[in-house]
């Protein structure tokens, strides 16, 4: 499963890897942080993980932000397909919505959402949020790099995640530079979205009566569908 995983990695890097991201033009949070001001000071950002898809599962995120940097985020979350890998990202764009996706972003009203389904709601990737290695958009599938939750449970935490710029084409049209999308991030405009659901429970990601990823029909929805999102705040 997992070379297969990594396989579908490398072959939908274009689609989600090439779509831009900027700046928002949202307010500042609490903190006082807008963008180019009190960049320098370090923001802490929590979100509630709530599940996606009736995947049963939730968790927190707290993300501790200076500059263009995540100095430190960790991500708990429980009620996971056991002993899967998950891969989770935060996703912003400047023409999303940023939020968590609904049943109304269901384009072919089969009841749930999948990954692309969701890009309108929660952006595209900014940042993979990987065990070790490369963390950038290019990481998104690099499925043998992100967290397995054992039993259901993955604890992870990482520090030192440096912002990059995104840019290409999309519905989200524009540039996003590093600080346009760290500035935004600090905001409140960032989304955790961790993928990877068990719909039939037979312990493994299987084609199930969802059928194929609509990344790639030679693989499962199960791997690439979102189990729990949450926004940054």
């Amino acid at each position: 499963m997992k070379k297969s995983m990594t396989t579908l990695g490398a072959t939908v890097l274009v689609l989600f890897a090439a779509t831009t991201v900027g700046a928002s033009a949202a307010s500042a949070d609490n903190s006082g942080a807008s963008h180019g001001k009190g960049a320098d000071k370090a923001v802490t950002l929590t979100a509630t993980l709530s599940e996606l898809n009736g995947s049963g599962a939730s968790g927190t995120a707290t993300a501790i932000v200076r500059n263009q940097k995540i100095q430190h985020i960790e991500v708990h979350a429980t009620g996971l397909t056991p002993d899967a890998p998950h891969a989770q990202h935060i996703h912003y764009g400047n023409q999303a919505l940023n939020e968590c996706p609904t049943l109304a972003q269901d384009d072919n009203k089969d009841g749930r959402i999948n990954t692309v389904e969701g890009l309108p709601a929660y952006g595209p990737v900014v940042v993979s949020l990987t065990t070790t290695g490369d963390t950038t958009p290019a990481s998104l599938l690099a499925v043998d790099r992100y967290p397995v939750a054992k039993d259901g449970i993955f604890n992870y935490s990482r520090d030192n995640i440096e912002f990059t710029d995104v840019a290409g084409t999309g519905y989200a049209a524009g540039g996003g530079t590093a600080k346009q999308i760290a500035d935004s991030i600090r905001e409140g405009e960032g989304v955790v979205v961790i993928h990877g659901i068990d719909y039939n429970d037979d312990a493994i990601y299987s084609f199930s009566e969802e059928g194929a990823s609509e990344l790639n029909p030679a693989f499962p929805a199960e791997a690439t569908d979102p189990a729990v999102c949450g926004v940054l705040r």
